[in-house]
């Protein structure tokens, strides 16, 4: 069955004056295959702290803890294997809500299965799997109006609770931070949400310093289920022509 949920407001914390509502974006599990499969060790994007294995991160992260980050993680806070409601991201697309012009898309082969990745994968491949780099125009810091849409499905149980808090910081400054409440998603759903939302309104200088600084400009997302951390991945913005 597939389930469409209207879009929600949510609950959206607003750090320094900057508010808007978005989904997160990550990388198809079909893109985790390829990774998987081409990568060599010391393949980064460029993470920081990966030194750590992934197995040995044993204590549970709570979403008052998440709240409460002032910089981006060193590593991630939950194994691959943590979310055994297996949730696939299928589809994500951030659109002009003015002129429609799609500014990102991105849509996995509808058949294809998550991969089984072990929890003492390299942490260099790791961060190379679970971290996305995207590239925008540097017109995109000066729409006015986004719409954004997810695709996403679950696996045979049901997910209660779900929840999604991502982070935002430019040059480990914490600069925005959302916390979304997707609901109750029946088992071997997929659920399509969408939501519009106004883009900040940066300051010259601002604008100015996040265009001459590459990458600088990361996300860390959590995805709960109840309060138990089933997802962690990251994410690292750079803006040019």
């Amino acid at each position: 069955p597939e389930q469409r949920r209207r879009p929600d407001p949510g609950r959206t914390n607003v750090v320094g004056g900057l508010r808007r509502e978005r989904k997160p974006s990550t990388m198809g599990s079909d893109q985790v295959a390829e990774r998987l499969s081409s990568l060599t060790v010391g393949d980064s994007p460029g993470t920081p702290g990966v030194s750590t294995p992934l197995h040995q991160r044993r204590e549970p992260v709570l979403p008052e803890q998440a709240l409460r980050l002032t910089r981006p993680t060193d590593g991630f806070l939950c194994p691959l294997s943590a979310n055994k409601y297996k949730i696939d991201f299928k589809e994500f697309e951030i659109k002009d809500y003015d002129s429609g012009e799609s500014l990102f898309h991105v849509k996995r082969d509808p058949e294809a299965a998550l991969p089984t990745v072990p929890d003492d994968i390299d942490p260099a491949m790791e961060a190379a799997v679970r971290t996305v780099r995207y590239t925008f125009p540097t017109s995109f810091l000066g729409r006015k109006t986004i719409r954004t849409a997810l695709v996403f499905s679950v696996g045979p149980e049901p997910v209660p609770n779900f929840r999604m808090i991502e982070r935002h910081y430019f040059k480990d400054e914490l600069v925005r931070s959302y916390d979304f409440n997707f609901g109750f998603c029946i088992p071997m759903s997929v659920n399509s949400w969408e939501a519009i939302y106004d883009m900040p309104e940066l300051t010259k200088e601002r604008e100015e310093e996040i265009l001459a600084s590459p990458f600088e400009m990361r996300s860390d997302s959590f995805y709960y289920v109840g309060d138990t951390l089933v997802m962690h991945n990251k994410a690292e913005y750079q803006y040019k022509d």
